[in-house]
């Protein structure tokens, strides 16, 4: 049943489909593997990545709702079950147990690359079928790239800071 009628002819609908649902999992997923760290991290530096993480969920979640509202849209529903983001998610994620907020920086740093290393496939793959969803996957990427640096700016050894 076809709910709502896409304004994509049928090839550009199927690549910028899979580039929405893939990119929906993969903030799901990043959101989920933020709030565990969020919950087990330990440490010197516990509340200042603890309050990072949240940040980061909150990048994930708000993007994961326009990235599926933008499937919808065009006449795709959007799946976010937890049974096909844990079939789909391929990511780096989390071991079970407390973490130490250096571990923490790195996971979140190696997620977050991966994350915008397949966000800019999905930015070209789109760039003619679909410019408007090419245009928000790029707002995405731009916003996880910051969350990355972030991160990666956490672990900086302290005896190579410039002064």
């Amino acid at each position: 049943m076809t709910v709502v009628k896409s304004t994509l002819p049928e090839e550009a609908l199927g690549i910028t489909g899979t580039a929405l649902q893939e990119t929906l999992v993969d903030l799901l997923g990043l959101s989920l593997i933020g709030k565990q760290a969020h919950w087990n991290v330990v440490g010197p530096r516990f509340r200042s990545i603890h309050l990072q993480l949240d940040e980061v969920v909150a990048t994930a979640r708000a993007h994961s709702d326009t990235v599926a509202e933008r499937a919808a849209a065009l006449g795709l529903p959007p799946d976010g079950r937890p049974e096909t983001v844990a079939a789909a998610f391929a990511l780096p994620g989390t071991k079970d147990g407390w973490l130490r907020d250096t571990e923490v920086v790195e996971l979140m740093v190696s997620a977050l690359e991966a994350a915008v290393g397949r966000l800019r496939e999905r930015i070209a793959a789109t760039e003619k079928p679909d410019p408007v969803t090419q245009d928000l996957l790029i707002s995405v990427t731009a916003d996880l790239e910051k969350q990355r640096w972030m991160f990666e700016a956490e672990n900086h050894p302290r005896e190579n800071v410039p002064s």
